[in-house]
């Protein structure tokens, strides 16, 4: 069983989908791993570190030739996977909904695609779950984007010449993303509030000693979405949620939105209108911005400024710390693959509850439920 770890073509990706940890572990299990030529630079694993715990290093094609397993942070170009073996898995970040052409692509060329990101949200697939590990740390470093684009204190400080005020941060959508934001805006000494359509979200806020902003007396969606996600509110809901946002987002310095629907553009949660009601050098950071954005005039790979406010649209955020964005990604596709592997076959052999979920293609045909039915 050889598994390849090709270096990520995209541009500005720095991640890398195995870390010298992760092959020495799957090397353990008994496969062989070959490692593209400075496919881990970009996240300071120097290739001899990779040699060092028994991986080949070489050229692409020497790579890829008779893998059976390709693994990526960002599915790699169909093109670009001549010397595989037939039928080989490509495990990945695939960007199902985002990217129809390319898992058709694959399905044509008889590669069976497994996407990360389609996981299910389970407990026994929590270490596996990429949106989570990646998540995570893009609320951290959303929380530091905007400290940086801030240019004033967090904390309140109270000296001889005087009293500086704490930053206020309102953090809109507590997924995993949220939750940190809120965790690292607290620790650097802000005043913090935030807001979800969840109502179950609420705790949580307090947890962490956020204030929470809830529309009250309206229905919105008591529960989760499916994955763990929020569906789509209400008009009423929205409406309400909307005037109430409104008042406290213009006594705000930074504002951080993570809200995200799978499959669907982000859902728009500030308006023009709203980002103008801003003193002028607050800031926002949109982390749903690839997806079209939670606020109006957003621009992906982009710092603009509206109003007087500025608004943070950085692409991969999660990537801006690709050293532990890697190990943690690795980690999620290690867990993935051993928890199946099976000693007699030497590899991985899926169950139904999880490979369903994640097997985009297989046999020439795409055969993923969420796929067809979209």
């Amino acid at each position: 069983m050889k598994i390849a770890v090709l270096k990520e073509h995209v541009d500005g990706e720095r991640r890398v989908a195995a870390t010298p940890e992760t092959a020495k572990k799957f090397i353990a299990l008994g496969a062989t791993v070959a490692v593209e030529t400075g496919a881990g630079a970009a996240a300071r694993y120097a290739d001899q570190a990779y040699a060092d715990v028994g991986a080949s290093v070489a050229d692409r094609a020497t790579t890829l030739a008779g893998a059976d397993i390709i693994l990526g942070v960002q599915g790699p170009d169909p093109a670009g996977l001549t010397g595989a073996a037939a039928g080989a898995w490509i495990v990945a970040g695939l960007n199902p909904f985002g990217d129809r052409a390319r898992i058709d692509a694959y399905a044509a060329a008889g590669y069976e695609a497994l996407a990360m990101e389609f996981m299910p949200r389970i407990t026994r697939a929590q270490s596996m779950d990429i949106l989570s590990s990646q998540s995570n740390l893009a609320g951290y470093k959303a929380v530091l984007d905007a400290a940086a684009e801030y240019g004033r204190a967090f904390p309140m400080m109270m000296t001889a010449a005087g009293t500086v005020s704490a930053a206020k941060v309102f953090v809109m959508g507590v997924g995993v993303a949220g939750l940190q934001a809120i965790a690292t805006a607290r620790r650097l000494g802000a005043q913090v509030s935030a807001t979800d359509v969840r109502s179950a979200t609420k705790e949580q806020i307090q947890s962490l000693g956020a204030k929470p902003i809830f529309v009250e007396n309206v229905k919105g969606i008591e529960g989760e979405g499916a994955g763990g996600y929020a569906g789509e509110m209400s008009d009423e809901y929205k409406a309400a949620q909307a005037e109430l946002v409104s008042s406290h987002i213009a006594k705000q310095d930074i504002v951080i939105t993570t809200a995200l629907i799978p499959g669907r553009p982000a859902p728009r949660l500030i308006s023009d209108a709203q980002v103008a009601s801003m003193r002028p050098g607050s800031v926002i950071v949109d982390l749903a911005v690839e997806q079209g954005g939670n606020v109006e005039g957003a621009v992906a790979g982009e710092i603009v400024k509206r109003h007087g406010v500025t608004i943070v649209g950085h692409r991969n955020v999660a990537g801006r710390l690709p050293a532990d964005a890697s190990a943690l990604f690795s980690r999620n596709l290690y867990n993935f693959l051993s928890t199946f592997w099976d000693k007699e076959a030497g590899r991985p052999v899926l169950d139904a509850e999880i490979g369903d979920a994640v097997r985009l293609t297989k046999d020439g045909q795409v055969v993923n439920a969420r796929l067809l039915g979209a």
